[in-house]
């Protein structure tokens, strides 16, 4: 991986951890969330249009990644109403990375060295030890536990859309398909519960959710992009850095404490990076 790639991921990670927050400060969580997929849909349109069509091979996992990313939004909502951010947040990106590099493992056939190993682990410990997991102890673990699900929803989609991706010959293109697919059926549900479209034009939070969609396109696109020229489970381990942004957009916007035992785990993260980047 060039050290062009690894900037771009890393840009990814800091865009993707500004949505999250988006989406943690809204009221109507389910509204905002299906605003930003109609969101990243619309900004995908281009892609569609301009990029060729994916190959024939790639668009079964097309259609399996874009159930697999609602199944994602659903429970990144539930997991988000009923936790902290600093604690969602970490647990659910945590846990992806070592899940999708053993995914890679068995379903892409990548092997992994000793050093990728040892950074991907990094990461993720680094990651989980951001959470608060006091709920654990005090016997409230519905929040840890929606956000390890959503973990392995991320590890699920992240390892069909690297094979899709690697398939359909145009990653750009493929991801254009999969975030216009993504955006209908959040929307549907959505409309189903509330009896009405999330669109609200004259609503200032309408169009903040929809530059939120925007943005999830562009972190995701360049992730898709990038494991067409790297092993999954490292592309997912520098992805997955965004937490070190969650935690500071958390502390300064979010009114969240930024405590020492945060900033060790942000310095283990750090040194996981470093060694997937200096391999």
């Amino acid at each position: 991986m060039t050290l062009a790639v690894i900037g771009l991921v890393l840009l990814a990670a800091l865009l993707h951890a500004s949505w999250n927050a988006l989406l943690k400060s809204r009221g109507d969580r389910l509204a905002s969330l299906s605003l930003m997929t109609i969101g990243a849909g619309l900004g995908a349109i281009p892609l569609v249009l301009l990029r060729p069509w994916p190959a024939a091979a790639s668009w079964w996992c097309i259609m399996l990644s874009a159930i697999l990313h609602t199944g994602y939004n659903l429970f990144l909502v539930r997991a988000y109403r009923i936790g902290d951010f600093g604690q969602s947040y970490p647990i659910a990106r945590g846990s992806s990375p070592l899940l999708v590099a053993l995914g890679a493992a068995l379903f892409a056939g990548e092997a992994l060295g000793w050093h990728t190993v040892l950074g991907i682990a990094l990461v993720s410990l680094g990651i989980i030890s951001l959470a608060n997991l006091g709920a654990l102890r005090r016997g409230t673990s519905q929040a840890p536990l929606a956000a390890f699900v959503t973990g392995a929803f991320i590890a699920a989609y992240t390892v069909t859309d690297g094979i899709g991706a690697r398939l359909a010959g145009d990653a750009i293109a493929y991801a254009g398909w999969l975030f216009v697919l993504d955006s209908i059926p959040l929307a549907l549900i959505y409309l189903y519960r509330h009896r009405r479209w999330p669109i609200v034009p004259g609503q200032r939070d309408t169009w903040i959710s929809l530059l939120g969609g925007v943005m999830s396109l562009l972190a995701y696109a360049i992730v898709i992009w990038a494991v067409t020229l790297a092993p999954m489970g490292l592309v997912s381990a520098l992805r997955e850095t965004s937490v070190l942004f969650a935690a500071l957009i958390g502390a300064i916007f979010l009114g969240e404490r930024l405590s020492a035992r945060r900033l060790l785990s942000c310095l283990v993260i750090a040194a996981g990076a470093v060694v997937l980047g200096m391999h």
